[in-house]
Parts: C-alpha cells; sequence; structure tokens
C-alpha cells in the first residue's frame, strides 16, 4: 500500500484467446475417439502477461459489511504463444497434419476425424512480443478485512509486433479487445 487509498499491483496471468468464428464441429466418422475439433483453426494462441498496476479505493466499506468499490489500472508486456493446431485426418490410416498454406486441402477436406489433442506442436511453438493495459472496477463485499471476496469486472487492450493468424480465410490482427468478468478471493496480511 502507497498509502490508504492507493495500492501497487503485480501481477502475472496466462490465458487463451479463442477467435469469434471457431466452432467446434463433430468428426464425420462416429468411430473416432473424440472425434470433435474446431473446423478451419490454424493456431492456438496463449498469452503470458506480466504487468505493474495499481488499485485506487472510491468508496471503503464498514469492517461488518457493506461494499468496497475500487477502480484498477495496469500495464505490461505481453508474449503471444502461437502454437499450430493439428486434426487428425483419414488419410489410409489415420495422421495427424497442420496446416501449411492454401494448398493443403486435407486440411478443409470431409475426411478430418477430430483434433490431435493439446500435446501436439509444442515444437513449432513461435512467440510474439507485444504490450497490454487494463482497467477494471472491483466490489470487494466480504463481511471482514481478514479475507477477500470481490467481483472484478473490466476491459483490457493487447498489442502485438506481428499480426496473429488463428483461423482459415480469416485476417490475422496484432491487436486484440476482451472484457472480463471474475470472482476474486483470498486473504490479506
Amino acid at each position: 500500500m502507497k498509502s490508504p487509498r492507493f495500492t501497487n499491483l503485480y501481477s502475472l496471468e496466462f490465458s487463451e484467446i479463442f477467435h469469434p468464428r471457431e466452432e467446434k464441429v463433430p468428426s464425420t466418422d462416429q468411430n473416432y475417439f473424440g472425434g470433435s475439433f474446431k473446423y478451419g483453426k490454424i493456431n492456438n494462441f496463449y498469452q503470458a502477461k506480466l504487468a505493474f498496476g495499481q488499485q485506487y479505493v472510491f468508496g471503503q466499506k464498514g469492517n461488518k459489511n457493506g461494499i468496497a468499490v475500487l477502480g484498477i489500472y495496469q500495464g505490461g508486456f505481453s508474449l503471444g504463444l502461437v502454437k499450430p493446431y493439428y486434426i487428425d485426418v483419414d488419410n489410409n490410416g489415420s495422421q495427424s497434419i497442420r496446416y501449411k498454406g492454401a494448398d493443403t486441402t486435407a486440411f478443409l477436406s470431409d475426411r478430418i476425424l477430430g483434433a490431435s489433442g493439446m500435446s501436439k506442436g509444442w515444437d513449432k511453438l513461435t512467440v510474439k512480443p507485444g504490450v497490454f493495459a487494463k482497467v477494471g472496477l472491483r466490489f470487494d463485499f466480504d463481511s471482514y478485512n481478514e479475507t477477500i471476496k470481490a467481483l472484478e469486472i473490466g476491459l483490457s487492450v493487447d498489442a502485438y509486433a506481428k499480426e496473429i493468424k488463428q483461423m482459415v480465410y480469416q485476417e490475422p490482427t496484432r491487436v486484440f479487445f476482451q472484457g472480463h468478468i471474475g470472482f476474486v478471493f483470498g486473504g490479506r496480511k
């Protein structure tokens, strides 16, 4: 705490960003175990964020009851982690493939069995550096000051040096706008 109203915040976040057009569809082969996949998906996009920010108390609560209203702003560095999305196709037996360009007809065919799983593609991971900013409101409604129970609502924007391609036939982007709602819980020292 810097003062009764201002507190410095440090955070480390890890998240996945989904493209708005992603849709899970079932496999054409009902005998294939785990046969769902995201048609046209090229890459999984993960973010690792290191942030500094501050929290400002707009209104304090009583020790027993009430709600404290806090404003939060943060900014920092973001590492975009782009991992290729692999699918299993029926090519005289199951074969795991990834998207390699517009000439990959098997990637968009009707012979797709399902997604290959999370373990595929980590050896082809690429890193995209970026920055982000985040603002939010927190409503702290815990009865006592020793614990934290709060609802947080906010917005953030992430910008990367290079464009991130997530889906076939969709424009890649380097700026991502997001909204979040979260439940915060923990303790105070």
